[in-house]
């Protein structure tokens, strides 16, 4: 029978943080670990108030399931103990990394999937005036792929000044459901000029059925609007592709769901992240190997990593070590 540890964490960030929404000084964390006969299982999440999510919260949910989680090891059963959240990501990933461990086979192969290789993931620019944004961009400008957090009435000055500033750089936007739906037309436009491949959630979840009647020119990705694999029937005639993110589809197990049903709907797929650790992107890297864009730069946020990390070479990812998880 495992023993559960449910614990809180502070990653305080290299940088305020910021989108649409608001900023963040350092990532709050809960870490879930699965111990039995000597070995040591670990998940991460990072509870999301624009979802109810409070790490408060996910240790209640996770200490309230505490007698059937450590009476039962089979991931098939974690749907039933907590819901499909950022406290079943941390379960189901530590159960992963449980079973990897005592089986003593990578979860790669566990997963029916390819040995991972080494990918790269975009780097994010957070939310400021156009200037900032600039100098941000110009600093960046060799990393291959920026992602711009937008939101806001200077949108199209942020986006110029990026692209001007980074001309090499593949661009994706995120405007974290900033954008209303009379802007749309101009914004898009915008986009196109500056050769922005992928935009991720213009309109709010729920009120983004104007998605569907608009020319998109550039592809449109739901993050907000997408959780699970029941998710993307509706979404499918207003959205090309979708972002998964291990906190919202409740861990690997239901992110590759997700990641069927998008190739189920010849969707493009964007693996993505919270700001959060090594740990959280560990399992995310599986998924990665076939998406078509990559945003695994949480640890790249923060002013020091777990120990051991995940090697970023600049932008280039290369696959976790063993001891890290999985």
């Amino acid at each position: 029978m495992p023993h559960l540890v449910i614990a809180r964490e502070t990653w305080p960030l290299a940088a305020v943080f910021t989108i649409a929404r608001g900023s963040k000084t350092a990532a709050e964390v809960v870490t879930v670990m699965l111990e039995q006969d000597g070995i040591v299982g670990r998940g991460e999440c990072v509870p999301y108030p624009r979802y109810g999510e409070s790490v408060d919260g996910v240790m209640a949910e996770l200490e309230a399931a505490r007698a059937a989680i450590e009476a039962n090891t089979d991931r098939a059963a974690v749907p039933n103990l907590v819901e499909a959240s950022a406290a079943r990501n941390a379960l189901d990933c530590a159960l992963w990394d449980l079973e990897a461990k005592r089986s003593n086979k990578p979860a790669w192969q566990l997963a029916g999937r390819a040995e991972p290789r080494p990918l790269v993931t975009a780097f994010t620019l957070s939310l400021a005036d156009p200037d900032a944004m600039g100098e941000a961009a110009a600093a960046a400008a060799s990393r291959p792929l920026l992602k711009l957090k937008l939101g806001g009435p200077q949108d199209r000055e942020r986006l110029a000044a990026v692209r001007r500033n980074a001309p090499m750089s593949r661009l994706i936007v995120d405007a974290n459901e900033g954008w209303s739906e009379d802007a749309l037309p101009a914004m898009f436009a915008a986009c196109a000029e500056h050769g922005v491949e992928l935009i991720e959630q213009p309109l709010p979840a729920g009120q983004d059925a104007a998605l569907s009647t608009v020319r998109r020119p550039v592809a449109v990705c739901a993050d907000e609007s997408v959780h699970v694999a029941s998710d993307v029937t509706a979404l499918a005639d207003r959205y090309d592709a979708i972002n998964i993110k291990l906190d919202k589809t409740g861990g690997l197990t239901g992110a590759l769901a997700l990641a069927n049903a998008a190739a189920a709907r010849d969707m493009k797929v964007m693996v993505g992240c919270m700001v959060a650790t090594s740990l959280a992107m560990a399992p995310a890297f599986l998924i990665a190997q076939r998406a078509d864009f990559v945003d695994l730069d949480g640890p790249l946020l923060l002013r020091r990593d777990r120990v051991p990390a995940i090697r970023y070479d600049g932008s280039v990812m290369n696959p976790p070590p063993p001891e890290l998880w999985g």
